[in-house]
């Protein structure tokens, strides 16, 4: 049976792995410190744990003051209020600066399911990619979220890193080295490529072999760093393949479907199908459920991926 676990919940027991080595490292949440899972950092290191209440801004601020004093401050709560409500705080005492702040947000994409679409984080992707100096990481499964959270804490400038509610199966192999900026090749394919981040590697992964059933070659990539983008990777499989599908649990505008068509449009112009949140906000419902009306399934990746191909060819 496959392991499963909340990215979240990763966070929370990676956050203490690291605070034991690194005493710099504080964490601040904005009074939801049991659903972002940074409780247990709490417990363990009380004096170096801040719960600043309802106030996401001020929490940003305070973040940035951190930063310039050399902490290294990791600041979490739910990705609509860390992205939306806390925008300017972002952009400008954390991004402008290039402090070394890291926002990890829980709770994001349409998987955050019966809270419905006030609390389903569709945007964020955008929202911080396009902030200079941001860099954007989406860990594939708790597995790689333990890699992605020792990579940024390592890391010197802001991040965004963003993570979800439910529990997930574990997809990324064990060993597979992780890097910021470097995507993963988990599948050879030479007739077109899935470029998957998030939990939709999983689905990316399932149909390329139901499209191997039907002898059509797929290869799969974990675009786990949305920025940097892996531009050498992506135009290696744009040329090798000549057609791509991106998978994401956000909108299709402005996430990972915007940067790899803005990439390959400049580069190497080859058929790009975006498969993600179509120009639409989430509803109530089980994660099961969202995920399939909105068309985040292996079944329908199959069918976006012979509409590639059939651009390709024409």
């Amino acid at each position: 049976m496959t392991e499963e676990i909340a990215t979240r919940e990763a966070y929370g027991k990676a956050l203490v792995e690291l605070g034991q080595r690194m005493e710099k490292i504080v964490v601040l949440d904005a009074d939801l410190s049991n659903s972002t899972r940074t409780v247990l950092f709490a417990e363990k290191f009380p004096l170096r744990f801040f719960n600043m209440g309802i106030s996401e801004a001020d929490m940003m601020g305070t973040a940035a003051g951190l930063a310039a004093s050399g902490f290294i401050p990791f600041v979490s709560t739910f990705g609509v209020f860390a992205t939306g409500r806390a925008y300017d705080q972002v952009r400008n005492s954390i991004a402008y600066t290039r402090l070394n702040v890291k926002i990890v947000a829980t709770h994001t994409g349409i998987t955050v399911g019966e809270d419905g679409a006030s609390h389903q984080a569709l945007e964020d992707i955008a929202l911080m990619r396009v902030l200079p100096n941001m860099t954007v990481v989406v860990p594939a499964d708790g597995r790689q979220t333990y890699q992605a959270v020792e990579a940024i804490a390592r890391y010197s400038g802001p991040v965004y890193l963003r993570l979800g509610r439910p529990k997930v199966p574990v997809v990324i192999p064990e060993g597979l080295p992780f890097e910021l900026g470097k995507a993963q090749l988990l599948k050879e394919g030479k007739e077109l490529a899935f470029i998957a981040t998030g939990i939709t590697v999983k689905p990316a992964l399932e149909a390329a072999k139901l499209l191997e059933g039907e002898k059509i070659s797929a290869a799969v990539v974990n675009m786990h760093t949305i920025k940097p983008l892996d531009k050498e990777l992506l135009l290696e499989m744009a040329q090798k393949t000549g057609a791509l599908v991106t998978v994401e649990e956000h909108s299709v505008i402005g996430g990972l479907g915007g940067a790899v068509a803005e990439l390959v449009s400049e580069n190497y112009p080859v058929p790009v199908i975006r498969v993600g949140i179509n120009d639409t906000f989430g509803e109530s419902g089980t994660p099961e459920a969202l995920l399939k009306k909105y068309g985040l399934t292996a079944e329908n990746l199959v069918s976006a991926g012979k509409a590639a191909l059939q651009k390709k060819r024409r």
